[in-house]
């Protein structure tokens, strides 16, 4: 397709994309956001813009994204169910000492931890609850440390590869050993880690001047909480390996979650269907609906126009391309969710046989930009989704706020690290 050869059929295809990740971002009607990626995925099949075929083979390949989640969302539930989390919101508290900066801090460094080796998912689903429960416990407002758990999840990303599941579609057959992956991210990721805190805990500054709790009663953790504790850091090593091994991550993490909870359930002599009723299964049909309106995109003929359009700026300027194309893809995530934008940019990737340093711009654009907006990242959406389970919501202008000054200053010291790494190392 070229630009004179776009026809009424791709203008429908761009305007239903556009229209459902719009709805999906403002939630009319407070409708769930999965009604309106699943509404748009079932328009353009009806529209006959998109084959049904093409569409079912869109689903399928967020089959391993499907399994990571579910496994996260069963372990998460479990540690939530047997008292875990309250555990650990009670040593928090302990360690802070009275200091609500002290407790922000540490809450923030357990979530770079835990997106480097777990996922930015994982701390979406898994720590959130969690800092909830420190906060009401420390008698502090949770809002600063909440923002704390989204901003980080995508913040931490790049450190490993599966610290977003997003870096092995962008890479696909490219991805660097994890030696070469940290030459080319090292600076990257602690320019990013490091300005996000600095603009977080510069903005809520004043919320973390009140004074919060010294201590709290510490509770006993249950055998069962110990076990989905080690479920948890099974769940842990499990991601690692894969990883290592270019092994599914979906698979084994689904695998190792539903083993620690068998364990438990097996113990208590419980039934398992109080456990699944609380894990938010709409969460996958939203990615479900998400990969189908990216395949309508890929359908129209977009990806070999944009493949045309990154070879031929690439070769009049391949640095200025590879920044460039950071940025955009930073600002296009929060139209469509990174999900969907890293699947299209791994396509065009592919397509225009980029090199090394645009694809790992393109990988900071791509975990770094949602950081913007509530929708920008799926991780971001899991937090919601979260919260939202404990009473609390963000709107969309809160988040919008807050990401507004934290995503361009953090990308732009992380792009520029990438730059000084490879000026001085050669990438």
């Amino acid at each position: 397709m070229t630009p004179g050869h776009v026809t009424l059929a791709h203008l429908a295809t761009w305007a239903i994309a556009v229209l459902a990740t719009a709805a999906v971002i403002v939630r009319p009607g407070r409708w769930p956001e999965a009604v309106w990626a699943v509404g748009g995925a079932l328009a353009l099949v009806g529209a006959q813009l998109l084959p049904w075929g093409e569409a079912l083979q869109a689903v399928g390949k967020g089959l391993d994204v499907y399994l990571f989640l579910a496994g996260m969302m069963l372990i998460s539930e479990l540690a939530r169910r047997e008292g875990l989390f309250d555990f650990l919101a009670a040593r928090a508290v302990h360690h802070a000492r009275g200091s609500a900066p002290r407790l922000f801090f540490g809450i923030y460094a357990i979530g770079v931890v835990v997106t480097v080796f777990m996922s930015n998912d994982a701390t979406a689903v898994v720590l959130t609850p969690a800092v909830y429960a420190a906060a009401k416990k420390a008698g502090a407002k949770p809002l600063p440390y909440l923002l704390a758990c989204a901003f980080i999840a995508n913040a931490a990303s790049f450190v490993l590869p599966i610290s977003n599941p997003a870096n092995l579609v962008i890479f696909g057959e490219h991805l660097p050993p994890l030696g070469a992956w940290f030459g080319q991210f090292a600076l990257a990721s602690v320019a990013s880690i490091g300005v996000t805190y600095a603009v977080l805990r510069w903005l809520q500054r004043d919320a973390l001047a009140a004074p919060i709790a010294r201590d709290i009663a510490q509770p006993e953790l249950s055998p069962a909480g110990r076990w989905a504790g080690a479920g948890i850091a099974l769940v842990a090593v499990v991601l690692v390996a894969t990883s290592a091994l270019g092994g599914p991550l979906g698979a084994t993490t689904l695998a190792a979650s539903a083993l620690a909870c068998a364990g438990v359930l097996l113990r208590e002599r419980s039934a398992p269907w109080a456990l699944l009723r609380g894990v938010s299964w709409s969460v996958l049909a939203l990615v479900a609906g998400l990969f189908v309106l990216v395949e309508g995109l890929v359908h129209s003929g977009l990806i070999p126009l944009l493949s045309h359009a990154l070879r031929e700026a690439a070769s009049a300027s391949p640095t200025g391309t590879a920044f460039g194309s950071g940025a955009l893809v930073a600002v296009l995530c929060n139209l469509m969710n990174n999900l969907p934008a890293g699947l299209m940019a791994g396509s065009v990737l592919a397509s225009a046989d980029a090199a090394p340093l645009l694809r790992s711009a393109v990988a900071i654009g791509i975990d770094l930009g949602p950081n913007l907006s509530l929708t920008g990242s799926l991780a971001t959406l899991l937090w919601l989704v979260a919260i939202r389970r404990e009473g609390e919501n963000v709107t969309a202008w809160q988040f919008l706020r807050v990401g507004a000054v934290a995503m361009p200053l953090a990308l732009a010291a992380a792009l520029g690290a990438l730059y000084l790494q490879h000026r001085l190392w050669g990438g």
